[in-house]
């Protein structure tokens, strides 16, 4: 994130000495994307973040990948999902899909997750229902319903609860940020951009915790470690730079119409390495006089398309068993579109009242134990109002 941030006390000059109230220094740590070359922050903590005393290998079952086998649409219900009355947003993740490049977890989250750093990518964090708090090293980000919240590779946080949470959580392989053509070489939002650097909400001051031997969660590529720190990780007294948390209300997103219908990219909030995050929310649809406002049939030859729905009522789904929390994914391979009847009820309206988040992954997306768990077996056939088990 390219808007330059500073929070709580640092010291006027890069790299030099930086001494608490005591005497001692403060332990100065970069945190930064891609070795020295891109953004990065510099962290000034109150003990050595490197003092680790303890390292174990935690054994995880987070249950294998099935291909798209046989080839169709699928339709997944996560309120069908179960969870355990301590579930947190860590431990407690099921996952739905995924591929090389991303994998998408579900949690319904009631109990404060561990401490927990992604040392294999950045995540994306969707708040599709309650309310919490992201504690984070660089402070706390207060979330709730709709939020987004994007945290970088390597940033240590747990999410609390205030009340219980349901999360879509999409675990990147590299760095996920507002799409390129939305920034100036310099990283500012241009003025074609739905959103801007005023919609973005970061840390507002240090989080500050004491405590010894902490424990510490970090997935990485090999597996999932815990690490035990001689201090707690929150000792962060100040920070500046471009490399943080933050997060971004999806109601804060600018709808972009037209005369005719717009595609799928006018809808866009994020990239990622190999995927990019749509966010569809209510607007004012088509105003050409003969205008059709449902999208047209598509074929997706480069991508798997994954649509979560969160709000209102999706003109392009009705009489399909789509309903809130309901997963609908079309694959390269299959052309797809409205369903029957969708395009004639959509004639002259004005308005569409839906909020849905999409993910477009261009590497086929690979089916989870929650999405096996949750699938409605006849929604392939819908379109045609018939099918094996449809006759």
């Amino acid at each position: 994130m390219a808007y330059y941030r500073q929070v709580g006390e640092i010291p006027r000059k890069r790299h030099t000495q930086f001494r608490d109230p005591e005497g001692g220094l403060y332990a100065e740590e970069l945190m930064g994307a891609e070795g020295f070359s891109a953004d990065s922050a510099l962290l000034y903590h109150r003990h050595l973040p490197t003092a680790i005393v303890d390292a174990v290998t935690v054994e995880e079952d987070r249950g294998a990948l099935a291909p798209n086998l046989p080839l169709k649409p699928r339709h997944f219900r996560t309120p069908d999902l179960t969870w355990d009355d301590d579930a947190d947003a860590v431990t407690g993740r099921r996952t739905l899909l995924g591929n090389s490049d991303v994998l998408i977890g579900f949690v319904r989250a009631t109990a404060p997750s561990p401490l927990y750093r992604n040392a294999t990518g950045d995540e994306l964090l969707y708040v599709q229902a309650g309310a919490g708090v992201v504690e984070t090293v660089y402070g706390a980000l207060p979330v709730a319903e709709g939020d987004y919240v994007v945290l970088p590779t390597s940033c240590t946080y747990r999410v609390v609860p205030d009340e219980p949470m349901s999360l879509l959580v999409l675990e990147a392989t590299g760095h996920v940020g507002p799409p390129r053509r939305y920034l100036s070489a310099k990283g500012q939002f241009l003025e074609h951009s739905p959103y801007c650097e005023r919609d973005v909400r970061g840390p507002t001051e240090p989080l500050l915790v004491d405590g010894e031997d902490v424990d510490v969660l970090v997935r990485h590529r090999a597996g999932l470690t815990r690490f035990t720190y001689a201090n707690h990780p929150f000792d962060v007294v100040g920070w500046d730079g471009c490399l943080y948390p933050w997060a971004f209300h999806i109601r804060d997103f600018e709808p972009i119409t037209g005369r005719v219908h717009q595609p799928p990219p006018v809808h866009q909030t994020f990239e990622g390495p190999n995927f990019v995050v749509c966010s569809f929310m209510p607007r004012k649809v088509d105003y050409h006089p003969l205008a059709i406002p449902v999208p047209y049939n598509h074929a997706n030859v480069d991508s798997d398309e994954l649509m979560f729905y969160v709000g209102g009522d999706y003109e392009a789904r009705k009489g399909s068993g789509i309903g809130i929390g309901s997963l609908s994914l079309h694959p390269s391979g299959c052309t797809h579109g409205p369903q029957p009847g969708a395009v004639e009820a959509s004639l002259g309206a004005e308005r569409f009242d839906e909020t849905a988040v999409m993910v477009d992954t261009f590497r086929p997306l690979q089916l989870g134990e929650a999405a096996l768990a949750t699938e409605d077996p006849e929604y392939a056939w819908s379109w045609a109002r018939r099918g094996p088990d449809l006759d």
